[in-house]
Parts: C-alpha cells; sequence; structure tokens
C-alpha cells in the first residue's frame, strides 16, 4: 500500500494516498460535511471505512458513488444515440 507523508507532519503521521477524512470526502464531492455524515448516518451516500470511530472515504467510491449519481435526460439520452 502506498502512503504518503504530508509536508511538515511527523514521519509517523501517514494516510494511504486515497483514504480521504470526512472533511475532503465532502470537498471532493461538493458537500457540507454535515450532509455527508446526515447521509451516513441514514444508511445513504457513498461507501465508507469506519476504524473505531473514525470514518474515512475512498477516492474510488465516492467516483463510484458520483456515476451511479448521474441522471440521464431526454436530451442526454438523445445525443448519446446520435
Amino acid at each position: 500500500m502506498k502512503t504518503k507523508v504530508q509536508p511538515g507532519a511527523e514521519p509517523d503521521a501517514v494516510e494511504p494516498l486515497d483514504r480521504m477524512k470526512v472533511e475532503q470526502a465532502a470537498k471532493y464531492l461538493g458537500l457540507a460535511e454535515q450532509t455527508l455524515s446526515n447521509m451516513r448516518i441514514q444508511g445513504r451516500g457513498p461507501r465508507y471505512l469506519k476504524l473505531g470511530s473514525r470514518v474515512f472515504y475512498t477516492r474510488a467510491d465516492l467516483d463510484q458513488y458520483l456515476r451511479a449519481s448521474i441522471v440521464e435526460t431526454k436530451d442526454s439520452r438523445q445525443k448519446v444515440a446520435a
């Protein structure tokens, strides 16, 4: 597993490259942290990792959630069919 050290961080403060904290995931999705937390409590939204009391998201799961959230319109379907 690849890890990285944030500039100025302690050497033992490493995060896997694609693991995001709730704040980062909310920003990536364009949502408020509270909205993402509410979705998680309601059993909705993207998959997440729970390690103890800490919650993380992976970029792959966020991207999959975004792709699954695409709504096709009549106009978009016509353009694809053309």
